[in-house]
């Protein structure tokens, strides 16, 4: 996180493109929701490691891999 001007520059968990955020309309997470973030970014990295990049709850499209199962 840094900032630019009166404006902080927030980033997603997982990486990406940063965005600019009115610091009087932040605030931090509860514990709720920094566990569901925490699985959240644990569920996505899993599906990497399985080759299912960012689907979300359905196999791989490639139907040559399901005959080699």
């Amino acid at each position: 996180m840094g900032h630019e001007g009166p404006y902080l520059q927030l980033r997603p968990l997982g990486g990406g493109r940063e965005w600019d955020a009115d610091p009087s309309r932040l605030r931090p997470l509860d514990a709720a929701e920094l566990l569901s973030a925490r699985v959240a970014e644990a569920n996505a990295r899993s599906r990497k490691g399985l080759g299912l990049g960012d689907i979300r709850g359905s196999p791989h499209d490639d139907p040559a891999e399901d005959g080699a199962r």
